[in-house]
C-alpha cells in the first residue's frame, strides 16, 4: 500500500496590504488594540482578483515544487468557503486553466478546518490506490463577505491561497493520523445568512482553545507519538492568543510554531498551507520533521494532522 505525503507545496499572497493603522482611519479602533488582541499587524486584499484566480497561481507554484506535471494530476481538492460563484466549482476553473485533463474535481466547505479536511481526504484515494497525485488547495477571498465599518471583523480576514501536491512518499514519511470533527450546534456562533460574515468572538474564541488543544494530543495518540515527539507545530492562523494556548497544550518553545498571522490575519483554509510555504522558505520544516497542522472554523469543525515531513 502506497503512503501519501506532501510532495510539494505553492502560495500566493495578494500585492495589496492593509495596516492595521490603514483601518484606524475609518474605525474606531487603533493598532495597539488589534496587535494585542489579535497578533495581527497587517493583511492581504485580493481587490480584483477572484477566489480561483488565487487557486491557480498557488496551484502551479506547489507543481513546480513537487514537479509534477498537471496531466498527472487525478484529483483536484478546492478549500474554501468562497468560492467565485455557487457553481461551478473553483476546482472545476483550476483544473480547466491548468489544462489538467486527466483530473477530477470537487470543492469543500470545511472553513478555517478545509485545508486538513483536503489533505485527510486525498490519503484515502493516494493510499487505495484509487489515485496517485492529488492537488489540495486551501484558497479564501474572505475580503468579499467582511463588513468593513464592523470593527469586530473588519480587523481580523484577509485573502490568499496555499496548494499541495500529494502523492506516495516513503514509507517513513508522510501523513501519520488526523483527527476530524464537528459541532453543529455552534454554527450560530460565525455564519454567513445576509451579505456579510457574523461572528460571536467570545463563543469562537472559547471553543478554539479548547478544541485546538484537545485536537493536538488526540492526533498525537492515534499516530502513536508524545508531544515530545513534536518538532513543530502549524496551526491555523486565526489569533495569536488561541495559537499560543495550543502551542503552550503541546508544551511547545516560542521558536517551533509557526505565526504568520501577524502579516497576513485571518485567511480560514488558505493559512496552514500559506504558513507552512513560509517556514519551508525559511528553514524551520526541515527533512524527518514530524509536524503538527491543526485547525478549527464555521461549522463549528475543527481537523489535526500529524506528519513526518519529506519524501
Amino acid at each position: 500500500m502506497a503512503k501519501a505525503g506532501m510532495l510539494g507545496m505553492g502560495r500566493y499572497v495578494p500585492d495589496k496590504r492593509v495596516t492595521n493603522h490603514d483601518l484606524e482611519q475609518f474605525l474606531d479602533t487603533s493598532d495597539e488594540w488589534i496587535r494585542t488582541r489579535t497578533g495581527i499587524e497587517e493583511r492581504r486584499f485580493a481587490e480584483e482578483l477572484e477566489t480561483s484566480d488565487m487557486a491557480y497561481y498557488a496551484a502551479v507554484k506547489a507543481l513546480e515544487s513537487a514537479e509534477v506535471k498537471a496531466e498527472e494530476i487525478d484529483l483536484i481538492l478546492v478549500a474554501t468557503v468562497t468560492p467565485d460563484m455557487p457553481f461551478p466549482s473553483v476546482s472545476s476553473m483550476v483544473q480547466h486553466r491548468l489544462e489538467a485533463k486527466n483530473a477530477a474535481a470537487m470543492d469543500i466547505s470545511a472553513a478555517c478546518a478545509g485545508f486538513i479536511y483536503g489533505i485527510a481526504t486525498a490519503q484515502q484515494f493516494i493510499e487505495t490506490g484509487a489515485y496517485k497525485h492529488v492537488l489540495v488547495i486551501g484558497v479564501e477571498k474572505l475580503t468579499k463577505f467582511v463588513d468593513m465599518d464592523d470593527r469586530n471583523t473588519a480587523v481580523l480576514f484577509g485573502d490568499g491561497a496555499g496548494a499541495c501536491v500529494m502523492g506516495p512518499v516513503s514509507e517513513d514519511k508522510g501523513i501519520l493520523a488526523f483527527d476530524l470533527g464537528s459541532d453543529g450546534s455552534g454554527g450560530k456562533h460565525i455564519n454567513k445568512q445576509g451579505d456579510f460574515l457574523e461572528m460571536n468572538g467570545r463563543e469562537v474564541f472559547k471553543f478554539a482553545v479548547r478544541q485546538m488543544g484537545d485536537a493536538s494530543m488526540r492526533v498525537l495518540d492515534k499516530a502513536g507519538l508524545t508531544k515530545e515527539d513534536v518538532d513543530f507545530l502549524v496551526p491555523h492562523q486565526a489569533n495569536i492568543r488561541i495559537m499560543e494556548a495550543s502551542r503552550e497544550r503541546l508544551e511547545l518553545p516560542k521558536e517551533k510554531m509557526s505565526v504568520t498571522v501577524n502579516k497576513f490575519g485571518n485567511t480560514s483554509s488558505a493559512s496552514i498551507p500559506m504558513a507552512m510555504v513560509e517556514e519551508l522558505e525559511n528553514g524551520k520544516i526541515k527533512d524527518g520533521d514530524v509536524l503538527v497542522l491543526v485547525g478549527f472554523g464555521a461549522g463549528l469543525v475543527w481537523g489535526s494532522l500529524a506528519l513526518r515531513w519529506g519524501r
